[in-house]
């Protein structure tokens, strides 16, 4: 390969890397989860219906939370709550908020 196109090769790598990562807001996200924490914060909730155990989502991988709110958008995913919650989103505040998230311990 040429000089040329290891350059050009290192700099799409860089350039893929940097949006594939790219990291949201922590302190935007904080403001943004209050409505979350009335069920994902509350140790040992249960959802009335469909009935499950609410599950835990700080900690949880960024891009897992991320990949499940766009699947509350599109209807993939299906729960009425969580659809409702997600519709309100944005592409930014689904960033910010899993930014927020996954930081937080376990």
């Amino acid at each position: 390969m040429t000089r040329l196109q290891l350059l050009g090769l290192a700099a799409a790598t860089a350039l893929f890397a940097t949006v594939a990562h790219a990291e949201g807001d922590k302190a935007a996200g904080r403001e943004l989860i209050y409505t979350c924490a009335g069920c994902h914060g509350v140790p040992g909730y249960t959802n009335a219906y469909p009935q499950y155990p609410v599950p835990k989502i700080a900690g949880q991988n960024e891009q897992y939370i991320v990949n499940a709110l766009h699947g509350y958008q599109s209807g993939e995913r299906k729960h009425p709550t969580m659809g409702a919650q997600a519709q309100s989103l944005s592409d930014t505040d689904i960033q910010n908020v899993a930014a927020f998230l996954s930081s937080l311990a376990k």
